[in-house]
Parts: structure tokens; C-alpha cells; sequence
């Protein structure tokens, strides 16, 4: 029996500065992201496409969200084996190319460093593809999303 689950999200674009999409110099790509009992997000575009570099970017978030769901499957599937994790990073990285063709992502690479105190090494890096199968945003990409991780195991 399938389940349904809704996300609703405002995007508000808070970029006129006075004229409107007069020119397209002459608005700024600021918006805001708000879901309802959260706190804003800031958003722009990408400084290369004419927006503050200093706020988040869609693209910024679409690897943040693959990093962040396999990581939250993984530390899931690591309490269900008995792999106890103290510290998980990952140095997750997109690649976007823009061509005659348009815009897309080609790949996302997850890079997370695990540091496990307790259970089997080689069932803490094995536990990454379940972790891959089991997210829902990597399967939604039309985009390879690899796993590279590495493994420490705490002394």
C-alpha cells in the first residue's frame, strides 16, 4: 500500500528592486524559502548566474539533500546492525554543466567520513549502498549519485 507525504514550500522572490524584470541587470535573484513552523532560508542564485553569493543556492541544496537523506538512511541502517557511529561528515560535491543544450547535473558524489566505535568495519562501508537504495531524493535524480566513503574506527 503506497503512502503519501506532501511537503508544501513557498518560494517568495524578494529581488525587485524597483523595476521589476525590466532588464535582466536590474533584478536581483533573492528569494526566500519558507515552510510553515521553520525558520526562513535566504536563497539567491548562483554568484556565477548574477546572484549573492552569500546566501544559498538551489544547487547548493540539491546536493545538500542527497547528502543529507543518505546520511540520515544511513544512520538509521547503522543502529538497525549494531554499527555504532559517533561521527559522520560528508564532503558531498555536484557537478553542473551548461552547454548549447541548457543546464543539468551530470553527477553528485557523496564523500562521507564515517567514524564508527563499536561493530564491523566492512558492514559500516557495506551499509552505504542500502543507504543509496533506500533514499528517497537519490531515487528521484535522472543523475548518477556515487558513494565514496571512508570508514574510521574510533580507538
Amino acid at each position: 500500500m503506497a503512502h503519501e507525504h506532501r511537503y508544501p514550500v513557498d518560494v517568495v522572490w524578494t529581488g525587485n528592486r524597483g523595476d521589476g524584470t525590466r532588464t535582466y541587470q536590474g533584478y536581483g535573484r533573492d528569494h526566500e524559502i519558507r515552510v510553515a513552523g521553520r525558520p526562513v532560508i535566504a536563497g539567491s542564485s548562483d554568484a556565477a548566474f548574477r546572484g549573492d553569493a552569500a546566501k544559498h543556492n538551489p544547487e547548493d541544496m540539491l546536493v545538500a539533500s542527497l547528502s543529507a537523506c543518505h546520511m540520515l538512511w544511513y544512520l538509521h541502517l547503522a543502529a538497525d546492525a549494531g554499527v555504532v557511529v559517533t561521527q559522520y561528515v560528508d564532503r558531498a560535491e555536484g557537478l553542473l554543466v551548461v552547454d548549447a543544450k541548457g543546464g543539468r547535473f551530470t553527477e553528485v558524489v557523496l564523500r562521507p567520513e564515517v567514524t564508527i566505535a563499536a561493530g564491523d568495519a566492512a558492514k559500516a562501508e557495506s551499509l552505504h549502498a542500502d543507504a543509496h537504495h533506500a533514499c528517497f531524493i537519490a531515487n528521484s535524480m535522472n543523475f548518477p549519485v556515487r558513494c565514496e566513503p571512508r570508514i574510521v574506527v574510533s580507538a
